[in-house]
């Protein structure tokens, strides 16, 4: 198991490439919460993810042979990003295999880094398989996302940062995948500081953690399915695991929908982009997953912002249909002049902001002097949505909610 100064050495190995990122002081999310809020914004971290750290670690401390040889790894993105710098600095050629469907930014991105690329399988366990075969047929070193003691004293680091920027923290928030993020952190500050409490934190649709506690051994998922992709893991790693049966205090799950909230506050109000793993901490911490006291100090570890375009709009769209301030709705009109403007009118007079209408007459399933309506429409949170089609209904429009 990995100790306390295997973490000192690692931040020794990385000092001048991985970047001791800010702990900042959150009025929003204090606020929000009651706690005192620090965030531990490692998504500002070199590849813009926290795997830069053990992945460098691990690098430097390979064999010249092995160096020679070069390095193969598995990643849905991050890992793969910090491979391929960290082995591009230290002249080693490096291969990685990523998930068909990986975020089209994070295979870019690794490429850029020097990496080759391999786009293989449905998951991360998927494309890991196809890594192991391309190990033993190249001769390859592996290098694991988690499950590897360099790696975890690598990630490690992120918990002596937090110990020396904030030696009052009480309770520490931080995702889990594989495991090998809050393994290292756990380690840190518990033999550090000693009296500080782990909180881990997966999305439901990827919760191997709770199975593998409550049975006492890993336990591998048949499948996963959740929007933060960077924790997207069938199975926890073994070492990781047993520093997490020994330093973690509690592990709790969020949902899809939590995330999405989450990560659309981050970004509104903190200014912070992240990814759907980076916002699983705040996602438990806003939505009370865990006890925790008034004014008690809690650091969550928003872990990456390696977040695709394409996927932020979806997510921050239904983080705005959560909170109340996205509407979508279909009614059915007569068609004759003047039955769309009184529509509006009461649309207009609630307050509500239209982004887009639809309006079609030769839909099958209305009448032949009818038109079928949807309107996209911009509200001020759950009470302005029901004053508003509480105000339809009264008008005697049947109004469907779309979303």
């Amino acid at each position: 198991m990995i100790s306390l100064a295997d973490i000192e050495a690692a931040r020794d190995r990385i000092e001048g490439v991985a970047k001791h990122t800010p702990l900042d002081y959150s009025h929003t999310f204090s606020d929000m919460t009651g706690a005192a809020v620090y965030l531990k914004l490692e998504n500002n971290q070199r590849t813009g993810s926290f795997k830069i750290r053990g992945a460098l670690n691990r690098i430097t401390t390979l064999s010249e042979a092995e160096k020679d040889a070069g390095v193969v790894t598995a990643s849905a993105g991050n890992h793969a990003q910090g491979v391929a710098l960290a082995a591009t600095r230290a002249g080693v050629d490096s291969k990685v295999v990523m998930p068909e469907h990986a975020p089209i930014s994070k295979v870019k991105a690794t490429r850029r880094y020097g990496a080759e690329t391999v786009l293989h399988g449905a998951d991360y366990d998927e494309a890991q398989a196809k890594a192991h075969e391309i190990e033993e047929r190249e001769n390859r070193t592996y290098v694991h996302a988690f499950d590897d003691d360099y790696v975890m004293a690598g990630q490690g680091t992120i918990g002596l940062e937090i110990a020396e920027d904030c030696p009052d923290v009480e309770t520490v928030v931080v995702p889990i995948g594989g495991g090998g993020l809050i393994s290292g952190v756990a380690t840190a500050v518990k033999e550090r500081l000693g009296d500080v409490r782990v909180v881990g934190v997966q999305a439901e649709g990827a919760s191997s953690v709770a199975q593998s506690l409550e049975k006492g051994s890993v336990q591998e998922l048949d499948s996963v399915n959740t929007v933060a992709d960077g924790i997207a893991t069938r199975r926890v790693g073994d070492k990781p695991f047993e520093v997490i049966q020994r330093y973690v205090d509690e592990v709790v799950t969020v949902s899809d929908e939590e995330i999405a909230v989450s990560l659309t506050y981050l970004l509104e109000r903190s200014k912070t982009l992240v990814e759907g793993a980076g916002a699983v901490p705040i996602a438990a911490l806003l939505f009370e997953k865990f006890d925790f006291a008034p004014d008690e100090v809690v650091v969550p570890a928003l872990c990456g912002g390696n977040i695709d375009m394409n996927q932020l709009t979806t997510v921050v769209m239904r983080g705005l249909v959560e909170t109340g301030r996205y509407l979508k709705v279909r009614t059915v009109l007569r068609d004759r002049p003047g039955a769309l403007h009184d529509l509006l009118a009461i649309i207009a007079d609630a307050q509500a902001n239209i982004y887009a209408i639809r309006h079609d007459r030769t839909s099958r399933e209305i009448g032949m002097n009818e038109t079928d309506v949807e309107l996209d429409l911009e509200t001020r949170g759950h009470d302005h949505v029901e004053d508003l089609l509480g105000a339809l209904r009264e008008k005697g429009y049947r109004v469907e909610v779309l979303v």
